[in-house]
């Protein structure tokens, strides 16, 4: 039996307030300072933040005490109409008419259009066992595409983890390009080591060099090294050469099952991971950056195609082209081992 509660955004206050408390979940609402809707939701295994009618972005998550959140610089979430503009998050929906860094060729802003989407609806779903946070949003413009958006939060009642779901239709008369990652800003975890359903070799490094990627001669060195031996990087014992960022690419994934999984190792006895099927998510990206600023090891990020913009998409074949009516449905479970 499902029960479903419908949010509204008058329902948010600054002081939070409980939606509904049981021996499993406790759900909170409040409002940031900034005026961002925020849904907590805590089950015996830990909590997790999501805003709810801004992208359904999953601002912060921690199980058994371990924050799965990387190093930031935002106080709270921060309106905006691209992700850089609040980029402190644990997960937001990169996509879905185009994707990742745009090229000097491509209009689209850093990680698409879905990723600060306002949100038409929200609600929370009961069900035994476990919670879920659903929404829904409408994109259409004049001449132009038109999609129906459904992202999802799910949570066990002692399970360390989390679904992240998400489905889109095309709601035009003619087809929609689609672009999806489901972008997980994982912490950084000094030492911590990969490991991975994969092989190692599966990894390439990026040759290419993004707008707001400055590289240093140290840098250069190093990647150029990387470049040739991509399986040296194992561990994150070099904090001070992933600035800028070191970045990884793994393609056509269904080669090496229907379903992989990426972890990260702690040396403390815990690990992060990330499970996801491979014929929705045919290709994956590793990313790692520490600064001053920012401090994020993404061990894996399941996408629809490289994050290098539309354009290259386009030329490398891996654009989807949803049919009118059509949808597609993405999940992944991530969190601890």
């Amino acid at each position: 039996m499902k029960t479903r509660l419908p949010l509204r955004r008058d329902q948010f206050y600054d002081t939070p307030s409980t939606l509904l408390q049981s021996d499993d979940f406790k759900v909170e609402l409040f409002r940031y300072p900034a005026g961002i809707e925020a849904v907590r939701i805590n089950t015996r295994r830990g909590s997790v933040i999501v805003l709810p009618f801004y992208g359904q972005m999953i601002w912060d998550a921690n199980f058994d005490g371990h924050s799965l959140t990387m190093g930031h610089s935002f106080k709270q979430p921060l309106a905006g109409s691209s992700i850089i503009d609040t980029y402190g998050c644990f997960a937001f929906h990169s996509g879905l008419l185009a994707n990742g860094c745009p090229a000097p060729d491509d209009d689209h802003p850093l990680h698409g259009e879905m990723a600060c989407a306002r949100m038409d609806k929200a609600w929370i779903v009961l069900e035994e066992g476990r919670v879920s946070l659903e929404g829904e949003t409408e994109y259409v413009k004049g001449f132009g595409h038109h999609y129906l958006a459904m992202p999802a939060v799910r949570l066990s009642a002692n399970e360390p983890r989390l679904h992240i779901e998400m489905t889109v239709k095309n709601l035009a008369g003619a087809p929609m390009p689609l672009q999806y990652m489901c972008h997980l800003n994982s912490a950084w975890i000094e030492q911590g080591y990969f490991r991975q359903s994969i092989p190692e070799d599966a990894f390439a490094l990026r040759t290419s060099v993004p707008a707001h990627v400055q590289p240093t001669p140290s840098w250069r060195a190093y990647t150029a090294q990387l470049a040739q031996d991509p399986q040296s990087f194992r561990q994150l014992d070099k904090p001070e050469m992933c600035d800028p960022e070191i970045v990884f690419f793994a393609d056509d994934l269904a080669r090496y099952g229907d379903e992989v999984q990426f972890e990260l190792h702690s040396p403390q006895g815990y690990a992060l991971m990330t499970r996801f099927s491979t014929s929705q998510f045919p290709h994956a990206t590793r990313w790692m950056l520490h600064n001053h600023d920012q401090q994020v090891a993404a061990y894996i990020l399941p996408a629809t195609c490289r994050p290098e913009g539309f354009r290259a998409a386009q030329r490398a074949g891996t654009l989807i082209a949803l049919a009118p009516g059509q949808q597609r449905h993405f999940s992944v479970e991530t969190g601890l081992l």
